[in-house]
């Protein structure tokens, strides 16, 4: 017998430790940028000055825009509760199929656990759509395969 509250929150674990490692990610070039703006001293290739200063406000925008889907993935991550279980999927089920294994939270791809394959996925991405609110035992299609959940 599986012990599914326990997989869950080994997921639930690696979402919060990829958000965490995408946040210092992005906290990192950030200062790095904000440094480097600030240290741009004009020289007389005025020119070549402005470049790299919009260049790197450029750089700064994409770090924020980052920023901005972090916390975003933070928040739906503080909305998960793993230890419920219900016959209805929802944020934060495990969904276990005899095509492949889901945990509905954040979008981070494959995480292995025990020699198993769990797929990360968001209520925005495709399958995540198809799956939820979905009963247990029901078949859907996706990518002209049948989905049994048999969790």
């Amino acid at each position: 017998m599986t012990d599914y509250t326990k997989i869950k929150q080994q997921l639930y674990q690696n979402c919060l430790e990829f958000v965490d490692e995408r946040l210092n990610t992005v906290t990192n070039i950030m200062d790095s940028n904000k440094k480097a703006l600030f240290s741009e001293t004009k020289s007389s290739a005025g020119d070549k000055h402005e470049t790299g200063r919009a260049m790197l406000q450029l750089e700064m925008e994409k770090a924020s825009q980052q920023l901005t889907s972090i916390n975003q993935m933070k928040g739906v991550l503080q909305k998960l509760t793993i230890d419920y279980n219900s016959d209805i999927i929802s944020l934060g089920s495990l969904i276990v199929t005899d095509k492949a294994n889901y945990f509905l939270a954040i979008s981070i791809g494959k995480i292995t656990i025990d020699s198993s394959d769990y797929y990360a996925v968001s209520t925005n991405s495709p399958i995540g759509k198809q799956l939820l609110g979905k009963h247990i035992g029901e078949v859907i299609l996706f990518n002209n395969a049948e989905i049994l959940d048999i969790f």
